[in-house]
């Protein structure tokens, strides 16, 4: 990326790029302000001081301000110089946010037009690479410094690793401004807790090694298989303890509301309140500003938070953290798209952090941090899983379809069974893949899918009594049939969270029956009898652990066409059977789907890491991520064609496709996908291992070579897409 400097609406000045180290195998270490303190003392043309604007007194000292705009535009992905008001001299510090004019240009010798655009100051100059006038900075928003050269480094690396703008991974970093929260003063931060007993940790190889490590100023990394039952929190409070303890800070990042707040309240209970700070959307805009602003001002060393938290400006930052790495939740949806496994990666290498990726289950990408040596396995030996994980037991399709029960109420004999003897003894978790009542039709004589004769979508039925509609337009379809066999008879090919709550309800009248799910989230259930209905992910917490599980309809998880399938599903699997009791205590998981399958038989093992091991094999040998390193460059079939042709890839890139994505109905399109009604192309482009970087470098030259030429609608371009099906 060049960072070539542009007065705005102006020519080019000279000025050599910023130097930056892109991101290997294993990151590198090194200062960490190198990316920002890089000086231009090669300058090619002579530098000047900026002339005043319009007779108006400029700074005395450092006149130019070098500003970054809120322009994520990849070929505007430079700073431009501003000229200092002597008014602004005090407060137009690096890091502030300003006000300034952009795209103005200039006639008769002085500058005119131009709208104005919030953006932050990156540096004070005394000079500047342009010749001619600078505008002056409009405004100075506030003298908060919430850009700082580290953070500001963090986002480089960042936009970098994807192909992306520094101002759009800027606008991800930092909150949104709230004056009222900026006017109150953080109190003084604490001094370091005691350094914390292993508790848990105890039983994990190596686990109370690591926390030693953190506390003495290490950088230890680590892959933690997290055992079943309710301990993690804990257990992932005593690391950030730890690091407190070493007069370091620590953030961790989880995927969802809930998890966050279990961690923070094990947090508060082990080393007090005033610490920490909790970092989620629950909080409130406000309270989430003041939150990261006493972050900001050191005044508080740790950080607990969803995606949005793995920027937090958490100083001298001692372990980054992240649990459950696999969940969708953890990568952004807005360009360009970053992951918060790999950000914080980046921050523990270039902050000299330890870090840790901790999960019941384990990822691909965890397992190959373990095999190329990057971190260590934090695991328990065979005998504690034993002790600590429930009975697993499997019920097959041939099964399933000899047994009389399942036909009738899609409950086998063997789940039925488990149910009622697990009611006696505590509440029992159903599992269901998807919400609603039957989110997926089909015609009953032929299996032909239900579909929408306006727009294709899916055929939804949303209650017993209510007409079939359509899952992306939402129209009603009354007197369906068949287009195939002209059938008019239906029958469910996935049933959703309320059908099956209805069902067990009329199995067991005289039990209560929850739901859980997106439109409704429970965070815990009292430990009495009571069946808990619940999507994955969405899973509340029993008291005492609940007595049984049933994970129904695997094959509707484990059948969809995507790489990550198996893994996937695994991971749901081991999140849900984790809430259960140990066998020991009489915890029962059941298991509809195929016993031979390789994510069927690492639960029943409860080996996670054995799975992800073969998986990552697999992917080696045929050359899939994460082995390699992948680009989705989705659009408009023109402008795909017209991107493929013009950039230029690293040696021995190999580009897939493009082939055509699937459109998405109204209410059906995923942020950074085709509009509703809209055809677009997508190719992958896949290279070897440690050209990642030229292949980011590439993609967004070329970006921003159309952007300048005009030469269409830009591409949508996403480094390890998450979906490759």
């Amino acid at each position: 990326m060049s960072s070539e400097n542009r007065r705005p609406g102006g020519e080019p000045a000279h000025q050599p790029p910023v130097a930056h180290r892109p991101p290997a195998a294993e990151p590198p270490g090194g200062e960490q302000l190198a990316l920002i303190r890089e000086t231009v003392r090669t300058a090619k043309v002579p530098r000047a001081k900026p002339r005043t604007w319009r007779g108006a007194a400029l700074a005395g000292e450092d006149p130019v301000a070098r500003v970054l705009v809120d322009k994520g535009l990849v070929h505007l992905d430079r700073f431009f110089d501003y000229a200092v008001p002597a008014a602004m001299d005090t407060e137009a510090r690096p890091g502030v946010r300003v006000r300034v004019r952009f795209g103005a240009g200039e006639r008769n010798g002085r500058r005119e037009g131009g709208g104005l655009i919030n953006g932050f100051i990156v540096e004070r100059r005394p000079d500047s690479d342009y010749r001619g006038t600078l505008a002056p900075i409009a405004q100075v928003l506030s003298p908060e410094p919430v850009l700082s050269p580290e953070l500001l480094a963090l986002c480089r690396a960042v936009a970098d690793r994807y192909a992306g703008a520094l101002a759009d991974v800027v606008q991800l970093a930092v909150p949104r401004r709230m004056a009222r929260a900026e006017k109150k003063e953080s109190p003084p931060a604490p001094p370091p807790p005691p350094e914390p007993e292993p508790g848990g940790w105890e039983r994990y190889t190596g686990g109370p090694g690591y926390l030693r490590a953190l506390a003495s100023g290490g950088t230890p990394r680590g892959v933690w298989t997290a055992l079943p039952g309710p301990g993690w929190p804990g257990e992932l409070a005593r690391a950030v303890a730890a690091a407190l303890a070493g007069g370091r800070g620590a953030l961790a990042v989880l995927p969802d509301g809930r998890g966050a707040a279990r961690v923070d309240a094990a947090l508060t209970a082990l080393i007090g309140p005033g610490h920490h700070v909790l970092l989620t959307a629950d909080a409130g805009p406000e309270a989430r500003y003041r939150r990261w602003l006493a972050v900001s001002r050191g005044a508080v060393r740790a950080v607990i938070g969803t995606r949005a938290a793995m920027f937090a400006p958490v100083r001298q930052l001692g372990l980054a953290a992240i649990w459950d790495d696999g969940d969708s939740s953890h990568g952004d949806e807005h360009a360009p798209y970053p992951h918060a496994r790999e950000v914080l990666m980046l921050r523990a290498a270039h902050e000299g952090a330890g870090f840790l990726l901790g999960a019941h289950g384990r990822t691909v990408e965890a397992a190959q941090l373990v095999e190329t040596g990057w971190a260590h396995p934090l695991a328990a030996d065979r005998e504690t899983v034993r002790a600590t994980a429930p009975r697993v037991r499997t019920i097959g399709d041939g099964e399933e379809a000899r047994d009389e029960a399942a036909r009738a109420a899609r409950l086998p004999s063997l789940a039925w069974r488990t149910v009622r003897d697990a009611l006696q003894r505590g509440p029992v978790l159903i599992q269901v893949p998807r919400r609603g009542y039957v989110p997926r039709l089909a015609c009953e004589r032929c299996r032909t899918p239900a579909r929408c004769a306006h727009c294709s979508g899916p055929l939804e039925a949303v209650g017993p009594a209510e007409a079939l509609c359509c899952g992306w337009c939402g129209r009603e379809a009354p007197g369906w049939h068949c287009p195939e066999c002209g059938g008019a008879r239906l029958r469910g090919q996935v049933f959703g969270a309320r059908r099956t709550a209805e069902e067990l309800g009329r199995a067991f009248p005289a039990v209560p029956v929850r739901t859980s799910g997106r439109d409704h989230v429970l965070d815990t259930v009292p430990d009495a009898p009571a069946l808990v209905v619940s999507t994955p992910g969405a899973e509340p917490v029993a008291g005492g652990g609940y007595a049984a599980a049933l994970l129904l309809d695997g094959w509707a998880m484990l059948g969809r066409p995507d790489l990550r399938a198996g893994e996937e599903t695994l991971r749901r699997w081991l999140g849900a059977a984790a809430l259960v009791r140990p066998e020991p205590a009489g915890g029962t998981v059941v298991v509809v789907a195929e016993p031979s399958l390789r994510p069927v038989q690492a639960l029943v093992r409860w080996d996670p890491a054995g799975h992800a091991a073969r998986e990552l094999a697999e992917r080696a040998e045929l050359g899939f991520p994460p082995v390699s390193r992948m680009a989705a460059v989705a659009g408009p079939p023109e402008a795909v064609a017209g991107f493929l042709g013009t950039v230029r890839l690293p040696p021995g890139a190999e580009v897939l496709g493009p082939v055509p994505m699937r459109v998405p109905g109204p209410g059906g399109a995923r942020p950074g996908g085709p509009p509703p009604g809209e055809q677009w192309d997508r190719a992958l482009i896949r290279v070897r291992p440690g050209n990642g970087a030229a292949l980011a470098s590439a993609l967004k030259a070329a970006q921003a070579a159309r952007l300048t030429r005009r030469e269409g609608p830009p591409v949508r371009i996403r480094i390890d897409p998450p979906d490759l099906g």
